[in-house]
C-alpha cells in the first residue's frame, strides 16, 4: 500500500508488531478525531510512507528485523523528520535512551494512560506543523536569495556585515548612488521592508556567504 500524497493532511502513523495493541491504539486515536494508519512492521511503514509525510509516528521500540531506533535512523536517512513517539516496556529502557539520542520526540513506558499517549500525539502534531511552516519559509527565502544577481548578493553580504552605503561603494569600486540602487533591488527581491527584517530573513536562511555581524544584528533588533 502506498499512501497518497496529501500534503496538508496530518496523520498519526502507528507501528506495532502486536496486533492487539496496534488495534487498541488505532481505536484510541481515531475515536479522538485523529486520522491514523497502522502498520505491523517498520518495513511496511517505510514502503508506504510518502516523502512529504506530515503528522507524527508512534512506534513500538522492540520489534523484529527493524526496531524503533533503527526505524528513526532509516527515516532520517530518507530526509523524513516526523516527530517520533517511542513506546516500550521496562525491559527496554536502555534501548529507549538510544531512541531519544537518535531523535525520538517522546518516550512512553508501558503501561501508560491513554491520555498520556494523546497528549504526546497532539504535541508532536503541533511540533510537526510548526516545523513544516519553518521549512516552507526557509524555502521561500532561499528562492528569493537565489534570485539576486552577483552584484546584488555582494551588496547584501556587505550590508549584513554592517557596512554603510559609503563603505560598500568604496569596497566595490562603485558610486554610493549605485549602491542605493542595488540595495533597493535587494530589498524588493527579498520582500523586506526594513534592514532589520532583511537581517532576520538571512539569519533564517543561514546563507553561507552572508556573514551577519553579531553586534550589528543585536543593535538592529534592539532598535525595533
Amino acid at each position: 500500500m502506498r499512501i497518497s500524497r496529501g500534503a496538508e493532511q496530518r496523520i498519526a502513523y502507528v507501528v506495532d508488531d502486536d496486533p492487539q495493541h496496534l488495534h487498541e491504539t488505532m481505536v484510541l486515536l481515531r475515536s479522538n478525531g485523529l486520522t491514523a494508519l497502522g502498520f505491523a512492521s517498520a518495513g511496511e511503514l517505510l514502503q508506504a510512507l510518502p516523502d512529504e509525510a506530515r503528522g507524527c509516528l508512534v512506534t513500538e521500540l522492540k520489534m523484529p528485523e527493524v526496531d524503533g531506533v533503527e526505524l528513526i535512523q532509516a527515516l532520517k536517512a530518507r530526509g523524513c523528520f516526523l516527530p517520533v513517539i517511542v513506546v516500550s516496556g521496562r525491559s527496554c529502557v536502555g534501548r529507549a535512551v538510544d531512541a531519544m539520542k537518535a531523535g525520538a520526540a517522546d518516550f512512553l513506558e508501558k503501561p501508560y494512560d491513554n491520555s498520556a499517549l494523546l497528549r504526546a500525539v497532539y504535541a508532536s502534531m503541533e511540533a510537526d506543523a510548526q516545523a513544516y511552516e519553518e521549512r516552507c519559509e526557509h524555502m521561500r527565502l532561499m528562492r528569493r536569495l537565489e534570485s539576486l544577481t552577483n552584484r546584488e548578493r555582494q551588496v547584501l553580504d556587505l550590508l549584513l556585515e554592517g557596512a554603510s552605503n559609503k563603505n560598500i561603494a568604496a569596497r566595490l569600486s562603485i558610486s554610493p548612488r549605485t549602491v542605493e540602487i542595488y540595495r533597493a533591488h535587494v530589498m524588493s527581491k527579498m520582500w523586506a521592508e526594513s534592514l532589520s527584517e532583511l537581517v532576520r530573513m538571512c539569519l533564517i536562511v543561514g546563507a553561507q556567504s552572508a556573514k551577519v555581524d553579531a553586534g550589528f544584528a543585536i543593535r538592529l533588533r534592539s532598535n525595533n
